[in-house]
């Protein structure tokens, strides 16, 4: 693995296995973020017969934090027969959560601290833990230390009936108070990214997605759930994606984060998704020592960050050349591409900065454009446009289901990367077992 010259051998991811991918107040509504990792572990395990006290740590992440379970590796550990001894933590890295839980169980695998672990993430937008105002938590607080009946009554008395509305929390950046689809309707009217061409690509998501279902290509990572509250019904595609999908509803759909004279619609952009997803790690030798046949390789890997106030989302132009020359490949050299789809409008900007010499100077230092994409190898099964977008989840999501496309197509090298807020990005350099 890049970025390590002392690694002892390649990092095999063995398996990966996800949830189907449901909209928010759907059909996992009743269930937590905590219940779907747990499913997605458990099935790893045991669908690899992996001996559950040889497992040397679970790293799993959640963006929409729950206080009331605020290390969800750990009780993933706790509640899917692994041993109590176990090592597990949570990391919290916004869309490109399991893309860092991934990095690091591949370090800790890389310097012989663990010969095997599981990473990935987990999500429920169904469950977002609702804030209230500052005044009712002092209030609150007041009336918890309160000693009297009249004491804990008299804390209410500054509290007003707008202070008792709940709040739920925005996707806003702190920094620059933009929401990230603000940020990408900006980036559309920078890069001259149309209406038509984000509905175009969106169209081209689900049908790519519906097909992929259709010939069974997800099946094998997919894992059916089964729902509360009589576990009677069970899940097992993705509720996201339009199996009709009709370009010429696009157009009726209105711009959602520009009201007036915007061009991201509910359409063209990702939804608030619930979902889970796992990946099993190993070092070569010890895959290779068990007669594992792995579904690939961790080449090589890269977080950057840009400044949020600029082209958030941008992150993929400025992470991928510093995963590919870590691997000691090309962009010419990639078989398969995997970008995340938070919008059509970032993914449009991406591609089209991949192929300008002047925003890969820009943004990644380059003196060549990275070269234009061919678009039968990128997100050939889908995105998250159609698939759906658990946050945590989806780096997983994306590595696994790249890596079994790689094997249908023969081998060789992909990219998985993704733009995360902050004005993160991630790339992987993934390649194929032979």
């Amino acid at each position: 693995m890049a970025g390590n010259d002392s690694a002892p051998g390649r990092i095999a991811i063995v398996d990966g296995v996800r949830t189907p991918f449901a909209k928010r107040a759907g059909v996992f509504s009743e269930l937590t973020a905590v219940d779907l990792g747990r499913h997605v572990v458990a099935e790893i395990v045991d669908r690899n017969d992996l001996p559950p006290d040889t497992v040397g740590q679970v790293v799993f992440g959640q963006v929409i934090l729950d206080p009331s379970t605020p290390n969800i590796a750990r009780e993933i550990v706790l509640g899917t027969g692994l041993p109590p001894t176990v090592e597990a933590y949570s990391v919290s890295k916004a869309c490109i959560t399991s893309y860092q839980t991934a990095v690091n169980v591949a370090q800790a695998i890389a310097h012989g601290a663990i010969d095997c672990g599981i990473a990935g993430g987990a999500e429920s937008a169904s469950n977002v833990p609702v804030l209230v105002s500052s005044v009712l938590q002092d209030a609150l607080r007041a009336a918890t230390d309160a000693r009297t009946l009249r004491a804990r009554l008299q804390a209410f008395a500054d509290v007003r009936p707008g202070d008792l509305a709940p709040r739920p929390p925005d996707l806003t950046e702190p920094s620059t108070q933009e929401t990230m689809g603000e940020a990408a309707e900006r980036m559309a009217k920078i890069n001259g990214i149309d209406r038509s061409a984000q509905d175009d690509f969106a169209h081209r998501s689900h049908v790519l997605a519906a097909r992929a279902w259709e010939e069974g290509k997800l099946a094998d990572e997919v894992v059916p759930v089964d729902v509360p509250p009589d576990y009677e019904r069970t899940v097992e595609v993705d509720t996201t994606v339009r199996f009709d999908s009709d370009r010429r509803r696009y157009d009726d759909l209105s711009p959602v984060f520009d009201r007036r004279h915007g061009s991201l619609t509910a359409g063209n952009s990702s939804p608030l998704t619930d979902g889970a997803a796992a990946l099993l790690l190993m070092s070569e030798s010890r895959a290779d020592a068990e007669g594992r046949e792995p579904l690939g390789y961790l080449r090589s890997y890269s977080f950057t960050a840009l400044d949020p106030a600029d082209q958030l989302l941008l992150g993929p132009l400025s992470a991928t050349p510093i995963a590919l020359e870590r691997a000691g490949v090309t962009f010419s050299d990639l078989d398969l591409i995997d970008l995340h789809e938070a919008f059509a409008a970032q993914v449009l900007s991406v591609t089209d900065a991949f192929a300008s010499a002047e925003l890969c100077k820009r943004y990644a230092g380059l003196d060549e454009p990275l070269g234009e994409v061919d678009w039968n190898i990128v997100n050939p099964l889908g995105g998250s446009i159609a698939l759906g977008h658990p946050f945590a989840a989806t780096g997983a999501r994306q590595i696994s289901q790249t890596l079994r496309e790689l094997r249908r197509r023969g081998g060789g090298l992909a990219l998985c990367t993704a733009c995360a807020a902050g004005g993160m990005g991630a790339a992987m350099v993934l390649e194929a077992a032979r």
